[in-house]
């Protein structure tokens, strides 16, 4: 399930990203590359000893939290501190998949849930497509700025060749309460049954038969 969200990033939130990123040094991005993926890993990541990187996730993660979509597509049970990555001409990230845990040793996470978060507009770069290698072919996402793209992580994808200009994004991971991606998609299109016809009238007989399905499903299918 591919799912893009809009207007993850208020524009205050965007412009503070872009100035604490301007301000911050970065490094190679194949320092946080998995076994494989560091050998198709062409990119720059803000500096795990960075200043203000810690202020940098916290704007995302805040904005991830708070988007009703976003939610509703991971039903995130927790979220890995994000990536500010950058990609200049001539950088790419190959096709890899990522890793299915992530963490120190004593606590790791498992990534159902793959996050882009686009902070700078697609027009001012060119390439820098994420590619995704889906089931039903392959998908290009290029994004406007402020929007997200999330994606089962255990899907082949990459990021095409920057050409032109500078694409600066946020990337996360979520281990959502529901790991199999298909329930997920169950869960998401109940809720918008549920939602949508509590919009027509909330008494209604069949509102409270979709909330118990939704409910019920959660239940059925969560790990806590």
């Amino acid at each position: 399930m591919i799912v893009i969200i809009p207007d993850v990033l208020t524009v205050d939130e965007q412009s503070q990203l872009r100035l604490l990123a301007s301000q911050s040094n970065f490094v190679d991005g194949k320092e946080t590359a998995g076994f494989r993926a560091k050998m198709v890993k062409n990119n720059e990541q803000v500096a795990k000893d960075a200043a203000n990187k810690r202020q940098l996730q916290e704007i995302v993660v805040a904005a991830l939290n708070r988007s009703k979509d976003f939610r509703r597509g991971a039903i995130p049970f927790r979220i890995r501190p994000p990536l500010i990555s950058r990609y200049r001409p001539g950088m790419t990230y190959g096709p890899h998949i990522d890793d299915a845990l992530m963490g120190s040793a004593t606590s790791r996470d498992r990534t159902d849930v793959s996050c882009t978060v686009f902070i700078n507009d697609a027009s001012e770069y060119e390439g820098g497509e994420l590619v995704i290698h889906s089931p039903f072919g392959v998908q290009e996402v290029k994004l406007p700025a402020r929007y997200a793209v999330i994606y089962p992580s255990g899907t082949l994808h990459e990021v095409a060749e920057v050409t032109k200009g500078e694409r600066l994004v946020a990337v996360t991971w979520i281990q959502s309460y529901v790991r199999d991606e298909r329930h997920r998609q169950f869960l998401s299109d109940a809720l918008e049954v549920r939602d949508k016809l509590h919009t027509i009238d909330p008494k209604m007989v069949e509102a409270d038969t979709a909330s118990r399905l939704y409910t019920n499903l959660l239940r059925m299918w969560a790990e806590t």
